[in-house]
């Protein structure tokens, strides 16, 4: 029998709430809300969450918490990643949260964060026999590959697209110079980025990934090729940001993260040699409401 679960993480782009009911094996979705604070540019360049975001958290986590009491969620369970991983003051942030919202607020690692994209990318790409698994966020990038059920070495990188922001000044317009620079330091992390073999099929997840897709596939075809990444990228630099958000239809915060998130994914696309990968519907916060549902996330009364 179903039961109703929420999960939400505190990302490097946003914060992201899902409730949904599930039987262990397949996922509901009830209510998907999300609130943008870009963290992990902020963190790049300040090491810190300031009070502002900090505001804006708490007062997120208040809302999440009363969407999954109003859908009689059994449990709530909220994780931060990179960028609260990294923000000097996240010990004090997040006794705040929990003081002030009620909220608990677990801190995973980069392995953790890989093994709950991985569950919940197994419910759309179990067919495509991924054998490599990226993720590109605001703070970081994780690569990890994967033997039919299982998951194996994974890496962390400072290359989710607030990053690449921060550290290379990648804002609109776009110049070819800045564009060079963030490819320069794009290309300076992967360089002695190795695993033990060669993958020959991949799977991308994160709301870096589904923006990419979603700009790029209207008509809703899960494959994209490094060809398409070029073409964003070619058409992204040559844009106002508002013909950009008109052409690709997407929301003007995520307008911001095509290019840099184009410029990572080919990167990586074109360092393990994949033509083209494929994109799930499902992440990070579908493999915890799995991992509640099986026992291995208790969680909170919301």
């Amino acid at each position: 029998m179903a039961r109703v679960f929420a999960a939400a993480d505190i990302g490097s782009n946003t914060a992201h709430l899902l409730v949904a009911a599930t039987d262990g094996d397949i996922v509901l979705r009830l209510d998907n809300l999300n609130d943008w604070i870009p963290l992990g540019e902020i963190v790049a360049k300040h090491g810190l969450i300031p009070k502002a975001q900090a505001d804006q958290l708490v007062a997120s986590m208040r809302e999440f918490r009363k969407v999954a009491a109003s859908r009689r969620a059994g449990k709530i369970y909220v994780f931060g990643t990179e960028a609260i991983r990294t923000a000097s003051n996240h010990s004090r942030l997040l006794n705040r949260i929990e003081q002030e919202s009620g909220v608990l607020v677990e801190l995973i690692s980069p392995r953790r964060e890989a093994e709950l994209s991985f569950i919940g990318v197994r419910m759309d790409a179990a067919e495509a026999d991924p054998d490599i698994l990226f993720e590109v966020g605001g703070g970081s990038a994780q690569i990890a590959q994967v033997a039919g059920d299982s998951l194996g070495d994974e890496i962390s990188l400072p290359l989710g697209t607030g990053r690449v922001i921060a550290e290379t000044d990648l804002v609109h317009p776009y110049s070819s110079e800045l564009v060079k620079k963030a490819s320069t330091y794009i290309q300076k992390h992967l360089k002695n980025c190795q695993l033990p073999s060669k993958p020959k099929r991949g799977a991308v997840s994160g709301g870096v990934a589904r923006g990419l897709w979603r700009a790029l596939h209207p008509d809703g075809d899960k494959c994209l090729a490094i060809e398409e990444l070029e073409y964003l990228i070619w058409a992204t630099q040559r844009l106002t940001l508002e013909a950009t958000i008109a052409r690709f239809d997407v929301k003007p915060k995520r307008a911001g993260t095509l290019l840099p998130g184009a410029l990572v994914y080919l990167a990586l696309m074109q360092k393990f040699q994949l033509a083209e990968v494929m994109v799930s519907e499902f992440g990070v916060r579908e493999g915890a409401i799995l991992e509640m549902a099986r026992g291995n996330i208790k969680g909170q009364n919301p």
